[in-house]
């Protein structure tokens, strides 16, 4: 089921790590921890799930590797499995890990929550944008 995203949910604090207002991330498949296309992070979001990625047939293998298998469908949880080109919200954490590692996605700038750079350092998130 595909849900329009409610912008007149979102409040001020939905900034982009740019400081401009957060644009939608995808919405297929769909993507965010509300699972509303944009990569919104409140509190009840503990795993900060904020960086607008595009995923890599080598990021969902190290992904893969690292615990968290991203490329396989989960049809009981609504998830359809992502394959390289789909854009989804990652955990904070898991980019600079695949960052570290040299494996990190690109990253969509202007998709990418605020609340990142309370966990990663905004000039790597720009050496990995596809919108700088």
């Amino acid at each position: 089921m595909i849900r329009a995203i409610d912008h007149d949910r979102a409040d001020a604090a939905d900034r982009n790590v740019l400081g401009d207002p957060l644009i939608p991330c995808s919405t297929d498949p769909m993507t965010g921890f509300y699972r509303d296309g944009c990569c919104r992070s409140g509190e009840d979001d503990h795993g900060v799930h904020s960086v607008c990625c595009v995923m890599t047939d080598d990021f969902l293998a190290f992904s893969r590797s690292a615990g968290n298998d991203l490329s396989t469908p989960r049809p009981e949880w609504g998830f359809p499995g992502l394959k390289a080109g789909d854009r989804w919200c990652l955990c904070a954490a898991r980019w600079r890990q695949a960052d570290e590692a040299g494996m990190a996605p690109q990253v969509v700038l202007a998709a990418t929550h605020a609340r990142t750079l309370e966990i990663c350092d905004l000039e790597r998130l720009r050496a990995s944008a596809v919108d700088a």
